[in-house]
């Protein structure tokens, strides 16, 4: 199998490295760097993911005709991989990678006007409405009830587990429309305003104690939220059907770029962090195998995900391969923040929440207590990777009941 990239798209790599080495400059990075789990607030994400768009680079994967990139999936790739390099935020998926394509397969014409520009420019902020207290796996068993009233919904009940959506101005929501004996029968796929009267927000503090308003989760109450039936995607009843093509594109993440910066990290620090016994890292054994043995597997991860883009170039869906990527891709994840925790030794211990140890004229020093901002937090936060979007386990379910027959 030839895993070569053609030279259009070497030179497209470098266009886009150069292009980000002015867009998302040296100090930003490292201020972005300095800060635990390096998140950034909800005002540089959005001026970030606007500057994207005025590239043209905001939606990769989306058709041109919707104002979309229209790259192939190898410069997608590319793309993924020069960003991590960079260090730069990724886009939000919640609007452009999620409900978006949502929109255009299953919406009328009146919805994609309505809602595509400012998904593709960043003047609206999306959340994800799909778990709940009792529906989480098994995401079949919602209860959050949308009564028909003739000219609108009812919306009744909670979703949890929503991924910021205390910034949100917007929420896609799978609702119970109708009660049937196939409980995905009578699941619907609602867009609703969180402006609306009755919808509020209140933060889940995680093990990671994020400082007060930068929490990441949060839970969602709907009381007798009024919602058009404008704002109803699909059929109504036919909400499973959307809800399983949304995570196609939730779960078929590429994993490895992002990744193999994150081992290229640990790889130059290890000279320099000093483990237990006062000597570095880079002479402990068994720390170096196991950073070797990661390599090597994420390695492998990128073969695969090498090869499924071949499938897409080819005009294939991921379809059931996504849960593979899921699966490997989070547990990668946390071997990663794993690794990172143990290469600080006590410096990785303190859940620290301040922005540099430098000041902010000063750059961090190479190792030591600057080096391990977040890296307790990243640890912590990293424990979800393998629940969300459908828990490793569901994907091991559908790998063996879809891809191997069982």
């Amino acid at each position: 199998m030839d895993f070569s990239f053609s030279e259009a798209d070497i030179e497209f790599q470098r266009e886009v490295r150069t292009w980000l080495e002015d867009a998302w400059p040296e100090e930003t990075r490292e201020r972005r760097a300095r800060s635990a789990l390096g998140r950034t607030s909800r005002q540089e994400q959005v001026e970030w993911q606007q500057r994207l768009a005025e590239r043209g680079w905001a939606a990769p994967s989306w058709p041109v005709e919707h104002g979309g990139a229209g790259f192939t999936p190898t410069q997608n790739y590319l793309f993924d991989l020069e960003m991590a390099r960079a260090g730069a935020p990724r886009v939000l998926p919640f609007g452009i990678t999620m409900v978006a394509p949502v929109i255009m397969k299953f919406g009328t014409e009146e919805q994609k006007r309505r809602f595509l520009p400012d998904i593709l420019n960043s003047r609206v902020w999306w959340c994800q409405g799909y778990s709940e207290p009792g529906a989480g796996s098994d995401l079949a068993s919602l209860r959050l009830k949308a009564e028909d009233r003739g000219g609108h919904y009812l919306v009744n009940g909670v979703k949890t587990w929503t991924t910021l959506a205390q910034h949100a101005d917007w929420i896609f929501c799978l609702v119970r429309t109708s009660l049937e004996e196939k409980r995905q029968l009578g699941i619907s796929f609602l867009l609703i305003d969180m402006q609306s009267p009755g919808v509020s927000v209140k933060p889940i503090v995680t093990l990671d104690q994020p400082p007060p308003g930068l929490q990441e989760i949060n839970t969602v109450y709907f009381e007798d939220v009024e919602v058009p039936k404008a704002n109803l995607i699909g059929e109504e009843g036919r909400g499973w059907t959307c809800a399983k093509y949304l995570l196609e594109f939730e779960r078929g993440n590429a994993y490895s770029p992002a990744l193999k910066e994150s081992l290229a990290h640990l790889r130059a620090l290890a000279p320099i962090e000093a483990g237990s016994d006062g000597r570095c890292m880079a002479a402990d054994e068994n720390f170096t195998a196991r950073l070797r043995d990661l390599e090597v597997q994420v390695l492998a991860m990128e073969f695969v995900e090498l090869r499924i883009l071949g499938a897409l170039a080819a005009g294939q869906n991921v379809g059931p391969e996504s849960s593979m990527l899921k699966a490997r891709g989070t547990e990668l994840q946390q071997a990663v923040t794993e690794l990172s925790l143990e290469l600080r030794a006590y410096y990785g211990l303190p859940l620290d929440q301040s922005t540099p140890f430098a000041a902010p004229d000063e750059k961090p020093s190479v190792g030591g207590p600057a080096q391990a901002v977040g890296v307790a937090q990243a640890y912590f936060n990293t424990r979800k990777a393998s629940i969300y979007a459908g828990s490793n386990e569901i994907q091991r379910n559908i790998m063996a009941k879809l891809v191997l027959g069982l």
